[in-house]
């Protein structure tokens, strides 16, 4: 089932000031302007460290007024203490996530993606913020590259928020899912340039990955936001593609050219491992996977169920897979890369 199944929430954005951590990138403009459209918060601070990312937003949304432009680092925690205060909800989306940037400079990885996300969870339980979401993904299960690992601890960090806010009205989540069709560095981008000298570059034909749109990752957010009571890693059921069947969709009749997979890369992804699979639950848009030791109370609604023990849930084992067909339509409108 599509992450975007529609459901009744309960959460209530309305009046609420929300701070979106690197929320110029591809998911933050998208999220933005569903909350603008579908609510009526009191303000949405957008925290990125860009300042010509920020310009750009500045313009695409110029006759809103209800966004506040902060320029910041996560890794400087001072200014998300002061960027926080009086905040209801974060969302945390800003990470270093290119694969080969991570290896080559594992510092500035770990500082950006594992420091700040304990100063975002320090921020938070300082300034008593009720709700922090934080956006990983499936790099972060069983990982084979720096990114991968520095997500994996931001998730565990995140989680373990939980406790470190005591008795604080302050609750942490996260979210994980897949690639996202058309985000910056999004191998669609790739492909649709490479189309015009009429040979795609792919490093594994027998290659599969998750597949989700920007729509339904803020539908997960949301959801997430809605459900979470703390400590909470809710996984969208997204549909499988082959990377074959994705560069046939974009660039038809292309030679396809097989250059071998780069370091740091898997065949096949998971979002959920056999191990996780004892504590993980399931729900009809998501499964959840709970802490397995938590000092703080969980709470289970009625419509999650236990999975049974060694379910695996892979980009190569999924029940639904993108066609040709579907992967073209999904493709349509997407700019090729730069």
């Amino acid at each position: 089932m599509s992450p975007t199944a529609e459901r009744k929430r309960a959460l209530d954005l309305n009046a609420k000031t929300i701070l979106v951590t690197g929320a110029t990138g591809s998911f933050g403009n998208a999220f933005v302007e569903r909350l603008l459209h579908d609510h009526a918060p009191q303000s949405i601070r957008i925290f990125s460290r860009d300042e010509l990312k920020q310009y750009d937003m500045q313009r695409k949304f110029a006759d809103e007024d209800r966004l506040r432009y902060l320029i910041g680092d996560i890794r400087d925690r001072d200014r998300l203490v002061r960027a926080t205060r009086g905040v209801d909800v974060i969302v945390h989306a800003a990470a270093l996530k290119q694969v080969g940037a991570c290896e080559y400079n594992p510092f500035e990885a770990v500082q950006t993606n594992v420091l700040g996300a304990e100063n975002v969870v320090a921020a938070a339980i300082e300034n008593e913020v009720p709700l922090t979401l934080a956006l990983s993904t499936d790099k972060a299960v069983n990982p084979v590259n720096l990114y991968g690992a520095t997500k994996l601890c931001e998730e565990k960090i995140t989680v373990q928020g939980n406790a470190y806010a005591a008795g604080s009205p302050s609750r942490f989540a996260c979210v994980r899912y897949g690639n996202v069709v058309g985000s910056r560095g999004s191998v669609v981008p790739l492909f649709k340039a490479q189309a015009e000298t009429g040979v795609i570059t792919i490093t594994d034909d027998r290659m599969t990955r998750f597949w989700i749109t920007l729509d339904g990752a803020v539908e997960l957010v949301l959801n997430g936001l809605d459900r979470m009571s703390g400590g909470e890693v809710y996984i969208p059921k997204i549909p499988s593609a082959r990377i074959g069947d994705i560069a046939e969709a974009v660039a038809p009749g292309c030679e396809q050219r097989i250059i071998g997979i780069r370091p740091g890369e898997k065949l096949h992804e998971l979002l959920v491992t056999e191990d996780e699979s004892r504590h993980t639950y399931e729900t009809p848009e998501t499964y959840v996977i709970m802490p397995e030791y938590a000092s703080w109370e969980l709470q289970r609604t009625d419509d999650m169920s236990a999975m049974e023990q060694g379910f695996r849930y892979a980009s190569d084992n999924n029940p639904e897979w993108l066609s040709v067909e579907d992967l073209r339509a999904m493709a349509e409108g997407i700019k090729a890369a730069a």
